[in-house]
């Protein structure tokens, strides 16, 4: 029985793996043994999948891919396991459409959240609206993927939507950014009251003075809603003589008003260590987008995307991992501050 609450649903089937005797690690996070669970050419025209998100659904697990194309250009397709690390992925990108039916594809789409709030599957991404910004689309039945329209203009990224209202409104984080390959970023938290239109803007958190969050951070996995506050796996970047390093962090926001950060791990919980986030089309990274949880265990499955190449997976409890930002949180004033000037 976990001291720390999971507040969601039971996913007894979810997937998991024991942490290995002999893991030295710091952090209590271990990867899957047998990753990368998604690996190269994957599908007929799909050279990568990596950085996608995943849900469970009546037993079973459903995805939203971010697939590179033979001819490079990135979309959102559609997966389906049994067990949350077998997909079947769908041969064909998402069909999106608007909200009278017609064809309402993206010109391009990629990094994808997919995150149920009520009885309904959102799924969020980055696309070119005019410049790098923010893509939705809803369905209730995996059939019909109906496009919201974007909630930010350009340029913004890595929107990560909360699994419920709070106070009644709609919340979502982003990492405001530039047209490019973005050299800074903050995570900020906006609202809605009906998924339309978005205001409110509060900043979150900045970049970190350690080095692995030195450059600039991002959202990652939608926030695991626990006794203890929003459980939230982002990533940070730093900046080397050979390029960005991804690596994934985690800290604790506040549960009533998510902008104000309760805890925040000085340490981060896995940095690209192993070939499959060593080496890759792009080296070096580690970039969750989706976790599965389980309240009665206080399991957690993490899904993150490795050198964007390859989906990996990694395995963390409830308990341990709130403890461990817990004793080794290192916050300062724009973290704990509304956010608001």
């Amino acid at each position: 029985m976990s001291n720390v609450k999971i507040i969601g649903s039971s996913v007894p089937n979810m997937p998991w793996q024991d942490r290995p005797a002999n893991d030295n690690h710091d952090a209590p996070i271990w990867r899957y043994t047998n990753n990368p669970v998604i690996g190269r050419n994957p599908v007929k025209g799909i050279a990568r999948i990596f950085n996608s998100a995943v849900v469970p659904v009546d037993g079973k697990f459903v995805g939203v891919f971010r697939a590179e194309q033979v001819n490079g250009i990135p979309y959102i397709y559609f997966g389906r396991s049994e067990d949350g690390i077998n997909w079947d992925i769908d041969e064909e990108k998402i069909p999106f459409v608007d909200k009278d039916g017609n064809p309402a594809m993206p010109i391009y789409a990629y990094d994808p959240r997919f995150v149920k709030v009520d009885d309904t599957y959102y799924a969020i991404w980055c696309q070119d609206f005019y410049g790098a910004a923010i893509g939705m689309a809803k369905t209730t039945d995996f059939k019909t993927f109906t496009r919201i329209e974007n909630p930010f203009l350009p340029f913004n990224r890595n929107a990560v939507l909360f699994p419920r209202k709070i106070n009644g409104k709609f919340m979502m984080l982003s990492r405001p950014s530039d047209s490019g390959h973005t050299p800074f970023g903050d995570i900020f938290v906006s609202e809605s009251p009906d998924m339309e239109y978005w205001g409110h803007h509060r900043h979150v958190m900045g970049k970190g003075s350690e080095w692995w969050e030195s450059l600039k951070i991002g959202g990652g996995a939608a926030p695991i809603e626990t006794s203890e506050g929003w459980l939230l796996f982002y990533h940070g970047v730093a900046g080397t003589c050979n390029g960005y390093v991804y690596s994934i962090g985690g800290a604790i926001l506040d549960i009533d008003n998510p902008s104000i950060v309760k805890y925040r791990c000085e340490n981060y919980l896995l940095t690209p260590e192993e070939w499959y986030e060593e080496r890759g089309f792009v080296p070096n990274v580690a970039f969750p987008c989706a976790t599965i949880c389980d309240a009665d265990t206080g399991r957690i499955a993490i899904y993150y995307g490795a050198a964007d190449s390859y989906v990996a997976m990694a395995f963390t409890n409830i308990d341990d991992i709130v403890a461990y930002i817990k004793d080794h949180s290192k916050t300062n004033t724009t973290d704990t501050e509304i956010g608001i000037r």
